[in-house]
């Protein structure tokens, strides 16, 4: 493939004990991806004594960072702002029949904002396997994890010139925004084969999702006191959003700065050293160079060829895919089955948030305690099971109650954190070493790419049958079928295959 420059599994993670086959470094994530063998510092990777248990503790403090950092956007902007804000702007836009003409092709004003998610979409498609495929063959992550976090960051903070006509303006920065974000986090789901031993990653993957929600939850509480409370403040409506739509790239920027320090690099056998400036990606420069959008198709195609090898790998990803896209959504569609079906208004439906955000944390910190216990397949397992009575009970909610709409709301958020942060770290220990990010490439387009049955199933339940009910509890079948699929998968075995050890429970 080109992207396999670590040859053998590395060293055990059990012990330090087994064969290091790439000259003692970790070799981009070695056996398992545990943190043996490159001693590397912050200004770049180097062979070293292996790091002792505290440093590998620091490496996670600073790996959650990213999930504060990054999530003040997926929330405050996406889910609450953006949306409705750029439509506006859009109709300020619009012509008489109520089209704008983004590069002269009429586009009705209130499908912009979900034609440029879409097209988002499609970059990061193009971008991430290329970007994964650098990263572990020059095994300079941090460095394009900067890149595409302040790309995106950068993004974010121009929004506040989103005004007037600038419909345009707020279509490419969302774009790039969007995509910088998908790309940032198969970077950052990589390194946490590289930072937490086998039996530790259902615990530090279920902390960073709680960070996120945290974080996402204490910025909206803000950005809605200011929105609120504009006259207050002495600003416009307009000007309310446009600060916080730019405190949220602000925030994003300044927090990466945590672990761009921490997280470290391991160099990867065949890889140039880099330079003594530390930052810049010295051993792949000629790979980055030539790459090209084109690149990023046939490196996906590859990778997929490649999963082949390890068909149980491929079984877990299609058991995520299934149910992961009837969990996005539910997320993308309960304010309008809440505003739709219900009756209910904005400010219910934003507490209602609210509510996710916060019982997200509780719900992935607890369901990480779970699968210590019971292992993080049987966890998920009950959390699908969950998420079938939740989404089905979604059906019998009477309209205009506002105490039922949140007891669901909190039913959500108790699974929701949990099932991601458990799927994210059970993935990690399906992941051939030395492949963390490429493999976390094609992971993300199943997070993010391809969630698209779950929204055009919920489109024809809704138009075949004039009812919101009828299409949510449509979501259903996403739950069965996922629990269905994974239920067949062998763990055990497929951690084995893949070259990896085999945790106690997993």
């Amino acid at each position: 493939m080109g992207t396999d420059t670590v040859g053998t599994p590395g060293a055990s993670v059990s012990g330090g004990a087994g064969p290091a086959s790439h000259g003692g470094t970790d070799a981009a994530g070695g056996g398992a991806g545990t943190d043996r063998g490159g001693g590397g510092t912050a200004d770049g990777p180097a062979p070293g004594p292996a790091p002792g248990t505290a440093e590998r503790r620091r490496e996670q403090r600073g790996w959650y960072f990213y999930d504060w950092a990054c999530s003040v956007y997926s929330t405050s902007v996406l889910t609450v702002f953006l949306g409705p804000y750029l439509t506006e702007v859009a109709k300020a836009a619009a012509d008489a029949d109520g089209f704008v003409h983004p590069l002269g092709v009429p586009v009705r004003a209130g499908s912009f904002f979900a034609y440029a998610v879409s097209a988002s979409v499609l970059l990061a498609v193009l971008v991430m396997p290329m970007v994964g495929a650098i990263a572990d063959r020059t095994g300079r992550k941090k460095p394009l994890l900067a890149a595409a976090a302040y790309l995106g960051a950068g993004a974010t903070a121009g929004m506040f010139f989103l005004a007037g006509d600038r419909y345009l303006l707020g279509g490419v920065l969302l774009v790039i925004a969007n995509a910088s974000l998908a790309v940032s986090m198969v970077l950052y789901n990589a390194f946490l084969p590289q930072i937490a031993e086998p039996h530790e990653r259902d615990a530090v993957s279920s902390r960073g999702w709680a960070f996120g929600y945290a974080s996402g939850a204490l910025v909206l509480v803000a950005n809605l006191g200011l929105y609120a409370g504009h006259e207050t403040f002495g600003v416009s409506q307009e000007m309310a959003v446009r600060l916080c739509l730019a405190s949220a790239g602000v925030w994003w920027g300044a927090f990466t700065l945590v672990p761009l320090r921490r997280l470290r690099d391991r160099r990867v056998a065949g890889a140039a050293a880099p330079g003594d400036g530390g930052g810049a990606e010295t051993g792949g420069g000629a790979v980055a160079g030539g790459a090209s959008l084109g690149q990023g198709w046939r490196q996906l195609a590859a990778t997929l060829k490649d999963m082949r090898r390890h068909p149980l790998t491929l079984m877990f990803l299609l058991a995520y895919l299934v149910y992961n896209d009837g969990v996005q959504t539910v997320i993308s569609q309960a304010s309008v089955f809440g505003s739709q079906e219900l009756g209910l208004d904005q400010t219910t439906l934003i507490v209602a948030i609210l509510l996710v955000q916060v019982l997200a944390v509780v719900g992935a910190l607890g369901m990480g305690r779970l699968a210590r216990r019971h292992g993080a397949k049987r966890t998920i397992l009950g959390a699908l099971v969950a998420w079938t009575l939740t989404v089905g009970a979604g059906y019998f909610l009477p309209a205009g109650a506002p105490v039922w709409f949140f007891a669901l709301a909190a039913a959500i958020g108790l699974v929701l954190g949990g099932s991601q942060a458990l799927s994210r770290s059970l993935f990690s220990h399906l992941v051939p070493p030395g492949k963390e990010a490429e493999y976390f490439s094609a992971y993300e387009l199943s997070d993010r790419g391809t969630s698209w049955l779950g929204p055009l199933l919920f489109g024809l339940a809704y138009q075949l049958t004039g009812s919101y009910r009828d299409a949510i509890v449509s979501l259903v079948i996403f739950f069965i079928v996922g629990f269905v699929l994974l239920a067949r998968v062998p763990v055990r075995r497929a951690v084995a295959a893949a070259g990896n050890p085999v945790p106690r429970r997993v």
